[in-house]
């Protein structure tokens, strides 16, 4: 089974910044990780490689310094990895990236299964994974919690639904994103570290890719960011500091006022 993972550099948490002019994620010169939901996908097909044997290849769209994250997933144990990437690339929304990634899987080519993380910590959407089945034409099953094999190009998984859970068979080649329930990512190995460093990453782009630039980057991006807000969290109160017995039972009453204040004591 050869299997076909894309995964994200995105920015730490605490580092996500927004442009104001064009709405998109500021991406220079920021600290940048694996997206942490990606990483279930890769653990998922690197447990099916190890059952049913194949493959397991990681992709991903960005500037050239996303080589590490590849980096990254190959000392997991990917077998290999492919960078798209291009200037005309950039500032592209979930529709773009979804097209020019479904281009670029076209190209690798000889998949049986595509898996996705649930989402992008920094965009939040949920819509790439979809985005790409549906440019491929892919049967697609989202929010998997398990998947419980594969008999007859079929596979059978488990969707995490409101009610519970749904089961369901799709038949191959399809696309699943995966929830974080359905493995424990791993840890990457020193060999797969120095492995590595030593394979070759293959770069894909407009000079090699069959793309229409009326879907690539800002400019194909049918969604539009009006404008951005930052929420500003503003508090008014009284700090009773607590030194000793005097202090703490006039705060102890400071605080039995406000409540019987906001009517919140009987």
């Amino acid at each position: 089974m050869n299997i076909i993972v894309p995964i994200k550099q995105v920015p730490e948490s605490s580092n996500v910044k927004m442009d104001p002019v064009t709405g998109t994620v500021i991406r220079a010169g920021i600290e940048t990780v694996v997206n942490p939901l990606d990483l279930y996908a890769l653990e998922a097909a690197l447990q099916l490689k190890e059952r049913y044997g194949g493959s397991v290849t990681a992709v991903s769209m960005g500037p050239p310094q996303a080589i590490r994250v590849l980096k990254e997933a190959v000392a997991m144990g990917c077998d290999g990895a492919a960078l798209v990437s291009d200037k005309k690339f950039g500032g592209a929304d979930t529709h773009a990236t979804s097209y020019t990634l479904s281009q670029a899987v076209r190209a690798i080519g000889g998949f049986d299964l595509i898996i996705t993380g649930e989402r992008a910590t920094d965009g939040d959407t949920a819509q790439v994974g979809p985005g790409i089945a549906a440019w491929l034409d892919l049967p697609l099953a989202t929010y998997v919690a398990k998947i419980a094999g594969v008999r007859d190009r079929r596979i059978q998984v488990e969707r995490l639904v409101e009610e519970g859970y749904q089961i369901l068979s799709a038949p191959l080649p399809c696309l699943i994103s995966v929830v974080k329930e359905v493995a424990t990512p791993r840890l990457p190995t020193l060999d797969g570290k120095i492995r590595a460093m030593g394979l070759q990453y293959p770069v894909y782009s407009t000079e090699n890719l069959d793309l229409s630039a009326g879907y690539l980057g800002l400019k194909g991006s049918p969604t539009k960011v009006v404008k951005i807000n930052t929420p500003k969290i503003t508090r008014s109160g009284t700090i009773m500091a607590v030194n000793d017995d005097l202090t703490l039972n006039a705060a102890v009453d400071a605080v039995i006022n406000l409540l019987e204040s906001k009517g919140a004591l009987p």
